[in-house]
């Protein structure tokens, strides 16, 4: 019996092709086509059919013993948009970092008769990725597995560099396999924030074109990013990457425990994704907290916490952002303001909310910020909007 129609592997792409445009996650002819062209579906064929065509749906690929993701094939919308930003044109050489298969083919796809290699540390990912790009007709794919720290040494260089997982540095083998006039598409991981951010080069460093809210599984192997997390409790943790930030779990756990300091900024709340990275890069000793639906529903935490929000902490104390309705600060309705706890409480809700008014009143709109990856020894001490990485370090400016 026929399929129908709706529920045909034909009918779903298209839809979910029709959907990227009208979300802007497609903007060109050219993606438009590629995702048009591929057979999302035969890269997962495991996953439902409505599955594998949900836009913002992820198919796992590979989990690890615990049941956590640790290889999958991307959100539809996320890949257009890293697409759209890596700009790949027919001829060029192109090295994506992650493997899942569907990916690589949409690249091919871009490329035309250029080349294309997938790269992925874990054998089975891309065995796996091998055997569905040669089912559906992408043999010409190359596939390698490698550390991409520094497996891509030896590759040659490429025009295009597209990373599908969260990178925390960027090796200098990315650097040096980047052509003169090349471009690079990774993730770019600061204290827990994730940006699919397009760099090009800047001398002997990278400049940002673009750069877009992202999540991805973080990358494996020696360039995997340094783990600095501590429990206060069940349900509320603090990560952070910055090696002065004090994270003592029970000293933090105890102003959790203590009395609560609301205080209002008196600026509008919007751009919430802006307004994240700007405070990650700009809190002198910054943290990522998190709090469990169980935790907030409790009123303990905000649920600004619950997929992770943009903490500063002292030895002792630590403060977070929320919001409240507000219709006199912005078109948005809301305000935004500082939750602290602890002995210090006072000064950093004061630090933070005056980062919070900064930010809305001198660079409350997209694409302010200019992101600079530059290879060597970070400055000491820390400027403001500036992180420390292993190869270098990254500054971020805004307009």
């Amino acid at each position: 019996m026929t399929q129908p129609e709706k529920t045909t592997p034909e009918a779903l792409r298209a839809s979910m092709v029709r959907a990227l445009r009208e979300q802007d996650a497609i903007t060109s002819t050219a993606v438009e086509a590629a995702f048009t062209a591929v057979p999302r579906h035969l890269f997962a064929p495991e996953a439902p059919l409505e599955t594998a065509y949900d836009l913002h749906g992820i198919l796992p690929v590979k989990k690890n013993e615990h049941g956590l993701d640790m290889s999958v094939i991307s959100a539809a919308h996320l890949q257009a948009v890293m697409l759209e930003q890596a700009g790949v044109e027919p001829g060029m050489r192109v090295l994506e970092i992650g493997s899942g298969g569907y990916n690589a083919a949409l690249i091919q796809e871009l490329a035309g008769n250029g080349e294309v290699t997938t790269l992925d540390i874990d054998a089975d990912v891309i065995a796996r990725a091998r055997k569905h790009l040669d089912e559906t007709g992408y043999e010409r794919v190359k596939s390698v597995v490698a550390d991409a720290e520094t497996g891509v040494a030896g590759l040659g260089t490429f025009d295009r560099i597209i990373v599908t997982v969260a990178t925390w540095d960027i090796p200098p083998s990315w650097v040096e396999a980047l052509s003169e006039k090349g471009r690079l598409v990774t993730p770019l991981t600061v204290c827990g924030t994730t940006r699919s951010t397009a760099f090009e080069r800047d001398g002997d460093g990278l400049v940002s074109l673009s750069y877009r809210l992202s999540s991805f599984v973080p990358l494996q192997g020696e360039g995997a990013a340094p783990d600095r997390k501590i429990m206060l409790r069940d349900g509320v943790a603090l990560q952070s990457d910055h090696e002065e930030t004090p994270l003592d779990a029970k000293a933090l756990d105890r102003a959790l425990a203590g009395d609560r300091l609301e205080k209002w900024s008196g600026a509008a709340y919007d751009l919430p994704d802006e307004l994240e990275w700007f405070m990650t890069l700009n809190l002198p000793f910054p943290a990522r907290l998190h709090a469990s639906k169980d935790v907030i529903d409790s009123g303990l935490v905000e649920p600004s916490a619950r997929l992770g929000v943009a903490a500063l902490v002292s030895e002792d104390s630590f403060a977070y952002r929320t919001r409240r309705a507000n219709p006199d600060t912005g078109t948005a309705g809301f305000e935004s303001g500082v939750v602290a706890h602890g002995p210090q409480a006072e000064e950093l809700a004061e630090q933070y909310a005056e980062l919070l008014r900064r930010w809305a009143a001198d660079h409350q709109r997209r694409g302010a910020a200019t992101i600079r990856y530059v290879p060597g020894p970070a400055p000491s001490p820390l400027p403001p909007g500036t992180a420390r990485k292993r190869h270098g370090y990254v500054t971020v400016t805004w307009a």
